[in-house]
């Protein structure tokens, strides 16, 4: 060989060129899944397909795909439950004051109720209200709060003998020691 010439370069030029990195979702659909016409919501997702490209077509690739879908998404009995049980429990806290509601939450009433109005959407059985946030908190009133721990003017129960009376007790004093607990 001749002085000066690389022995590994050829003709064509670099023999371990890379190739070009192209993006595969640049060479991709997508196309919208549908549910049959029988559901309330048709629109299940969105799916990726290869375009279309020489003899290969982009609905071969669709054909035969199987997509596991709840049935309760497909429905709309959950957004139906959900609204009607927040259509019966703000008319029952804003008509009522705080200890009528607590008395309807302790027998479950408000659970009763809620399970009667949702049987013509769906037939439910144990209905509990499992949790209860306060969502605004009422300024603060002292005789209303008196008025609920039986203290109140209005109440009546709350007389002088109730009170307490201060026990005198020595400097050094220390209770007995007990035999059990």
């Amino acid at each position: 060989m001749a002085v000066g010439k690389n022995k590994r370069l050829t003709k064509g030029g670099k023999k371990g060129a890379k190739k070009k990195v192209v993006d595969p979702f640049s060479k991709k659909d997508w196309y919208d899944v549908k549910a049959p016409a029988m559901f309330n919501i048709r629109n299940i997702g969105k799916t990726l397909v290869t375009r279309t490209q020489g003899t290969k077509i982009a609905s071969d690739g669709l054909k035969g795909r199987v997509f596991e879908v709840s049935l309760a998404d497909l429905q709309n009995d959950e957004v139906a439950f959900r609204k009607k049980m927040m259509e019966i429990m703000t008319r029952e806290v804003q008509t009522n004051d705080l200890k009528e509601v607590v008395n309807k939450l302790i027998p479950d009433s408000i659970g009763k109720d809620i399970e009667k109005a949702c049987q013509s959407i769906y037939p439910l059985h144990d209905v509990f209200v499992r949790k209860v946030k306060m969502l605004k908190k009422p300024k603060f009133e002292l005789g209303k709060l008196m008025e609920l721990h039986g203290e109140g003017s209005s109440s009546g129960k709350a007389t002088g003998d109730e009170t307490g009376a201060k026990v005198e007790r020595a400097d050094g004093y220390e209770p007995p020691v007990q035999e059990s607990v």
